[in-house]
């Protein structure tokens, strides 16, 4: 049996190999050949390829790697309908991502191959990374750091009007609730923050137990010192906060975002950080990447930058690696996948 490792810079084609090789040998299964593709992510950016999004690589090299393979382990190639029409052997695709968007889902169903997933596999690298942007925004640790390493004291940071915040007591709204999300209201917890939660797919039940409150979102917008976003990107979330639930922020409130950058409408944010509506925005990720030349928030004050770090640590790439490895093993055995992102797919090869 072909294996094809479309692995890159991060989830690296040798580590998605010895995590499969971990798993067929834990079983005493035979060892498929593998054969290894690395993709230029994240050295290159990812984008939009053959109408799938988020996607690293061409659908050329793709094709010419995947050619004859039963199986491929990836985390950015380009399964698009010109890939899977190629590919007839193809059975499974397994993404080490939270959701396969790099895949077309409704091309790989008519073509009876099985799309797995990865929920979580950055949980706590993304949940980690917005408890610092949170902290480095209220209490203005990136401009103090530039200010000090351009030679200027800033003894005035001291002052009572320039002062941050403290996390304890304070009142973060959480937009979705995921792993991630959930993870970070935990954390808070332990800072004593008060949690307030907005997601309304969220289990209310789980929520109260982690010591969080459920509330719409204008309510969450209204009542939150600092708000984090954590839900996915869908068509009813593009651009969930917009101008007018921007305006219904306090003053002075900090807003942070590493989840996706099209759930926050860029256009008006210079604008609320210029009022004073915004007090401090922090974000890891952004509607274009990468910001281009001219973005608008670039040299505004309280303005948190980072290059879409989020989940980037090595525990990450490893569990990603060990999670699509576990999706292969199952096929491999005759189980079902654990984590299918097409079960239509089930009817189709029936």
């Amino acid at each position: 049996m072909r294996v094809l490792a479309a692995g890159d810079h991060f989830v690296s084609p040798d580590l998605l190999v010895a995590a499969l090789e971990e798993e067929v040998r834990a079983d005493r299964l035979p060892p498929p050949e593998a054969v290894r593709l690395r993709l230029p992510w994240p050295v290159e950016p990812f984008g939009p390829v053959g109408g799938v999004e988020e996607a690293s690589g061409t659908e050329k090299e793709v094709i010419e790697q995947l050619r004859g393979a039963e199986i491929c382990m990836t985390q950015m190639a380009p399964v698009t309908a010109a890939v899977l029409d190629a590919c007839p052997d193809l059975r499974l695709v397994s993404v080490c991502r939270g959701g396969p968007v790099n895949v077309d889902l409704e091309a790989a169903t008519r073509a009876g191959v099985a799309v797995t997933y990865a929920p979580g596999r950055n949980a706590t690298a993304a949940a980690e990374y917005a408890i610092a942007m949170i902290l480095a925004a209220l209490r203005q640790v990136p401009a103090a750091d530039s200010e000090l390493r351009e030679g200027r004291w800033r003894g005035d940071y001291y002052a009572y009007d320039q002062a941050g915040i403290e996390l304890r007591g304070t009142v973060v709204g959480l937009v979705g609730y995921g792993a991630i999300g959930r993870m970070v209201a935990r954390i808070l917890r332990a800072f004593e923050a008060e949690v307030l939660v907005s997601d309304p797919y969220a289990d209310p039940r789980a929520i109260a137990e982690d010591g969080a409150r459920l509330v719409g979102l204008e309510e969450l917008l209204s009542a939150s010192t600092v708000v984090s976003l954590h839900a996915r990107l869908t068509p009813e979330t593009r651009n969930l906060i917009d101008a007018d639930r921007l305006a219904l922020l306090p003053h002075g409130a900090v807003l942070v975002n590493t989840a996706r950058g099209g759930l926050l409408d860029h256009a008006p944010l210079p604008e609320a950080l210029r009022s004073g509506r915004l007090g401090a925005l922090a974000l890891d990720v952004y509607d274009v990447e990468p910001p281009p030349a001219d973005w608008p928030l670039r040299g505004l004050p309280n303005v948190v930058t980072t290059p879409h770090l989020a989940g980037a640590t090595r525990q990450t790439a490893e569990r990603a690696a060990r999670i699509v490895a576990g999706e292969v093993g199952r096929y491999l055995r005759g189980e079902e996948p654990r984590h299918l992102a097409n079960p239509e797919v089930r009817e189709v090869r029936s």
